[in-house]
């Protein structure tokens, strides 16, 4: 959870230092985000191309384990396009807000480059929040509904900032399958948010 409150803590003092008319018009005029986007996704892949984990992981991957990535994908585009029916934005920006998967650094980048800062800025609070939901609920989850659901709720988070304590929770059985749902659903995050975005 501390990671998120940093994360929110960047994002406020970078709107706090924009209102206050401390940030350099070069940063206002050129748009950097672009830059930090491909700098971000070059860091994303040294991350998942070092992990020692992930050829092991491909090597024992059977194909029932994607199931369950495929079914959070189902269930977040279907809840994020009916809830696009109650807000002023198309099904089409609901499902890329969704299709972050909490991995709100990438995808809150994505949707500003393509849709602009306000749809941004939801998709950063959107997935900050999915995440928190999990870290919050997941004790409730798991005793309620299974461990299956606490994963899916924690979207792309399952192999880092959640995985604590969905292996609390859940048991370390479930090490396995959080890892790789978080695998899948990080390498579908900029295809699925590109492809809304473009509709």
């Amino acid at each position: 959870m501390n990671g998120s409150l940093v994360i929110m803590g960047f994002f406020i003092a970078g709107l706090l230092l924009a209102r206050a008319g401390f940030v350099p018009d070069y940063f206002i005029e050129h748009d950097m985000t672009l830059y930090v986007l491909w700098l971000l996704m070059v860091l994303v892949g040294i991350s998942m191309g070092s992990d020692r984990r992930l050829g092991e992981m491909l090597r024992t991957l059977r194909p029932r384990v994607l199931l369950l990535p495929l079914a959070t994908t189902v269930g977040t585009f279907a809840g994020t396009a009916l809830v696009s029916l109650f807000l002023a934005y198309s099904a089409a920006e609901c499902m890329a807000v969704g299709a972050g998967f909490a991995y709100y650094s990438l995808s809150s980048i994505f949707i500003t480059q393509y849709k602009g800062p306000e749809l941004g800025t939801i998709a950063l609070l959107s997935n900050i929040s999915r995440e928190l939901i999990t870290l919050l609920f997941t004790p409730l989850m798991v005793r309620f509904i299974g461990p299956t659901a606490a994963i899916s709720c924690g979207g792309a988070s399952t192999m880092d900032t959640t995985l604590p304590v969905i292996t609390r929770y859940a048991g370390n059985q479930w090490i396995f399958i959080a890892i790789v749902h978080a695998l899948v659903l990080d390498f579908s995050v900029p295809f699925w948010v590109t492809f809304f975005c473009g509709i």
